[in-house]
Parts: C-alpha cells; structure tokens; sequence
C-alpha cells in the first residue's frame, strides 16, 4: 500500500484509477483496506474541489414531490390552500415558518435546506 494525499488533479485521477482497479477487494484484506481508505480520501477531495449545492428551497419541495409521486393538490391543506400552494410553487410567495415544519414532516426535507433564500418570480 502506497498511499499518498491528493493534492493534484493529477493525484486524484491517479486515486480514481487506483480505486477502479481494487473496487472489488474483499474487506479485511489489504486492498481492501486500501480501497477503503482511498475512498475517504477522494471524498474528501472531491468535497473540497468539487462542492454540491443544495437546491434552493422550491426545486428541493418538487424534487422531493416527484419522488414520492406527489401532485401540487397533495399540498393542499399542507402549506395553504390550492392558490397558496400554486403561489408556493410558481414563486410568487415565500414559505412561512408554519410551512417549513409541515413540509419538513411531510416530504422528509431538512428545515436547513426549505429555510434556505430564493428568489421570487416578478408579478
């Protein structure tokens, strides 16, 4: 076992490269070990390098909607009734902080995403 940190782009294809050929090692064994170690480190590469955002607040509640087969009129009752979901939706309102806690219970979606700013669609 060579390992060595990423530091390069060079060091992380390298890394890349590695993992791809030792994927399969059983655990406990030393390729195992050093995929599992190689692992860690290109997430922590790639968390540094190439960051994910998290989707504004609106795209995370219809992401989350299609996921579980769910329709704007699911809503109703949830965070307003139909006109205030629709507004909701198409941006025209902001969540309110009642909102936030019953589409956090409903959809599964941490209140640290739905608290999150976005823009409103001009009227």
């Amino acid at each position: 076992m060579n390992l060595r940190p990423i530091k390069t782009e060079k060091d992380y294809r390298n890394a890349l490269e590695r993992l791809e050929a030792i994927f399969d090692a059983p655990i406990d064994t030393k390729e195992g070990d050093e995929a599992e170690i190689l692992s860690l480190m290109i997430e922590n590469y790639e968390n540094e390098h190439y960051p994910i955002e998290s989707p504004d607040p609106i795209e995370a509640i219809k992401i989350r909607m299609e996921e579980l087969n769910l329709r704007q009129k699911d809503l109703v009752g949830v965070i307003g009734g139909k006109s205030r979901v629709s507004e909701i939706l198409n941006r025209k309102k902001k969540l309110t902080v009642d909102m936030i806690r019953e589409l956090e219970r409903l959809l599964q979606i941490s209140a640290s995403v739905l608290v999150n700013n976005y823009q409103l669609t001009k009227k």
